[in-house]
């Protein structure tokens, strides 16, 4: 008789935070070994009680829906939520699910102080505005072609 064996689709791997000027950023970078679509949720934990910030999987509390939107790109889920404060101090969630993953949802958390986190690297500016960054390395060619010694 043939085994059927449960295999883990996508598995987080890390989960950081840091402030962007007065908003903050959580990155939840995941390994994904399928194409299947990827449902998310990112919520916070305060006063014992948990907040669902954004989420494909069930409903924002509308406290956030205005101010917190989440960009996805190859094996990194971002929540970004603006105008960041003391009073968005708590444990973030970010919960992860393959459609058809039979090993149940991924999650993983980390504590945000506002005191405590550092600023966003600048390298990882650049992967969020990747079109600024492609046109760049595009022109390079185009700007070591041009001769400038003047005649």
């Amino acid at each position: 008789l043939p085994v059927l064996q449960a295999a883990h689709c996508q598995m987080i791997k890390d989960l950081s935070a840091c402030l962007l000027g007065q908003n903050l950023r959580v990155d939840c970078r995941y390994e994904n070994k399928t194409d299947n679509p990827l449902t998310y949720e990112f919520s916070i934990t305060k006063d014992n009680r948990k907040h669902v910030i954004h989420s494909t999987i069930s409903v924002s509390e509308n406290i956030y829906r205005s101010r917190a939107n989440v960009t996805m790109h190859k094996n990194l889920v971002c929540l970004h939520l603006q105008s960041f404060t003391t009073s968005d101090e708590g444990i973030y969630m970010c919960e992860l699910k393959a459609t058809n993953d039979y090993t149940g949802n991924q999650i993983k958390n980390i504590t945000v102080i506002k005191d405590k986190l550092e600023k966003c690297a600048g390298f990882s500016l650049l992967i969020q505005n990747t079109s600024w960054l492609l046109l760049l390395l595009l022109s390079l060619p185009l700007l070591q072609a041009v001769d400038f010694v003047s005649l």
